[in-house]
């Protein structure tokens, strides 16, 4: 019996497309390999930003709204993920992964259907036409983060082909945006599924052990006072 059968099976990071009005999935992308790293930019909205007040100081924005928020903060994702054909010998792969990069790529892409459509109705005369409204798009990085993206970026390194030129192999850039309150209207599905990842964000800071001030070198509360 072999000594790894109680090793547990990692869990895959993946993109899960669901219907905003019913939240029911309309599609799963599982992640082949997780990536090795995530970089991940968090941009906080200041209301302060701005030009400077005056007084002589080096500040750039309205002194009274420095330590005010617009919203949540601006996140943004970028990671490197690996497809490889020749990792998956048991599944048939008489494309290649051109499937599996198709799918990714019409995550930013209208379909056939939706551009007859527009084209339709600009050929009857319409005078605005809206712009076409895509699925809604959760990245899920285990139970604890599952948010609500756009993707911002996509580049495709196809690095080993079959006898077809089918590619087998590739390494894909994925940056993502990380959609808040301020980018969705409010009651959207994906509204809401930012409040609870934010709220699953404070219960794991509310979790954290807290240092104490003499750690910091500092006795007493005088340094938070202003007093010597």
């Amino acid at each position: 019996m072999t000594r790894y059968a109680d090793i547990p099976k990692p869990i895959r990071s993946g993109i899960v497309v669901v219907d905003p009005d019913t939240g029911a999935p309309q599609r799963v992308i599982v992640l082949q390999f997780n990536p090795d790293t995530l970089e991940r930019s968090v941009a906080p909205q200041s209301a302060g930003d701005g030009a400077d007040a005056g007084g002589g100081g080096t500040g750039s924005g309205d002194r009274n709204e420095a330590l005010r928020l617009k919203g949540p903060a601006q996140e943004t994702w970028k990671f490197t993920a690996e497809i490889d054909a020749t990792d998956q010998f048991e599944i048939a792969a008489p494309d290649g992964i051109h499937p599996q990069l198709a799918t990714l790529e019409m995550l930013v892409q209208p379909t056939t259907a939706q551009l007859r459509a527009a084209s339709r109705l600009s050929q009857k005369g319409a005078i605005e036409i809206s712009p076409i409204e895509m699925p809604l798009t959760l990245f899920t990085w285990g139970s604890k983060r599952v948010m609500p993206v756009r993707l911002t970026e996509l580049s495709v390194n196809e690095s080993a082909f079959d006898v077809n030129l089918n590619p087998i192999r590739a390494s894909l850039s994925v940056g993502l945006k990380i959609l808040t309150v301020s980018d969705l209207p409010a009651g959207h599905r994906g509204a809401d599924l930012y409040l609870a990842h934010l709220a699953q964000k404070e219960r794991l800071a509310a979790a954290a052990r807290g240092g104490s001030t003499g750690g910091l070198g500092l006795a007493g509360t005088n340094a938070f006072t202003g007093r010597g």
